[in-house]
């Protein structure tokens, strides 16, 4: 039996409305959009709790080209389906064409595709996640895009593609996703607990210095820039501003308001100080970004809010881990 019930409050949109609905087994959201689009989210089963921020897809029947804007986020795993040539850019890096299986690194700088039609999957990776995944450092990856096959091996690569292509829609795809990822997150990292302690800090509103970050954490600034580098791709002080930033650009953008001042995070001493963090996150003004973002960007912010909690990965709350018997 199918319960659809009111979930999290995320404000309209005169485009598009959030469907949230609840089963026994699972939590999901997706977003009315205009004829031949479509844009879903999926929570992951609970034993991937603090590993993987969430599941999504992204589909638009009409093989037009169409150009998407994305904000910054840690890294996230992307596998096209039945799709055209993708090409991507992050900053003034051109990726072209981009690989069907994609690992996108952590990235301080926006995300623009171009695309023609298909699905696109993505499996959101949070620094837990990543420290079960690989002994490579995610600082290598920064701003980057590059074959999934680097970290996971062409094989497990060839079984992902393999797997999503019998998805008969975008409904079918969490079993399919959780099945693959379950067993994926193997390895054990003998710093995992202050993993996830500082991906819970980087989000805390009002968590700004560094100072206060290292003195949370226990350890010196110096094997925190080393931490911070290693599992979440930069410095702690940019994942602070990245985090900062996002918090009133999407309050801005959700209301559609971009020089409300009193939106921002009271520690920006002015509009001018949150247009130079704009620029840095950005590459342009907050006004010009939200003429560029189109439909899918607010539909990600919507759906994203709605079922998992936060409106884009950057700000993703890591739950306590799962006990299940095991340990990383």
């Amino acid at each position: 039996m199918t319960i659809r019930v009111k979930a999290r409050q995320v404000r309209p949109s005169r485009h598009m409305s959030v469907q949230i609905e609840r089963h026994a087994t699972e939590e999901f959201a997706s977003v009315n959009l205009p004829e031949g689009l479509s844009v879903r989210y999926d929570m992951p089963d609970r034993r991937l709790a603090d590993l993987v921020t969430g599941y999504n897809a992204y589909t638009a029947d009409n093989r037009d080209c169409r150009t998407d804007w994305f904000l910054p986020a840690p890294v996230m795993l992307c596998i096209a389906v039945d799709a055209g040539p993708i090409e991507a850019r992050i900053g003034n890096r051109r990726f072209s064409p981009m690989p069907q299986a994609s690992l996108i690194g952590p990235t301080s700088r926006p995300l623009n595709v171009t695309t023609h039609g298909g699905m696109m999957v993505g499996i959101g990776i949070s620094p837990a996640g990543w420290a079960a995944l690989t002994d490579r450092s995610a600082g290598d990856f920064h701003n980057l895009i590059v074959p999934a096959a680097t970290i996971l091996g062409q094989d497990t690569v060839d079984r992902l593609i393999t797997t999503l292509a019998t998805a008969p829609d975008t409904r079918s795809l969490k079993p399919l996703l959780d099945t693959f990822c379950v067993p994926l997150f193997a390895r054990t990292d003998p710093r995992i607990n202050e993993i996830r302690a500082l991906s819970q800090l980087i989000v805390r509103p009002g968590m700004n210095e560094v100072r206060e970050l290292s003195a949370e954490l226990g350890i010196t600034e110096q094997a925190l820039l080393r931490l911070s580098r290693r599992y979440f791709g930069m410095p702690a002080k940019l994942l602070l501003r990245r985090a900062r930033f996002l918090r009133s650009f999407i309050t801005l953008f959700v209301s559609g308001t971009p020089t409300d001042a009193s939106a921002i995070d009271p520690s920006y001493h002015d509009i001018s100080h949150f247009h130079r963090d704009a620029n840095t996150f950005l590459g342009m003004t907050p006004r010009r970004f939200m003429k560029l973002a189109n439909t899918f960007l607010e539909a990600s912010v919507r759906a994203r809010a709605a079922v998992l909690g936060a409106p884009t990965q950057a700000l993703h709350v890591i739950p306590p881990a799962v006990d299940d018997g095991t340990s990383r």
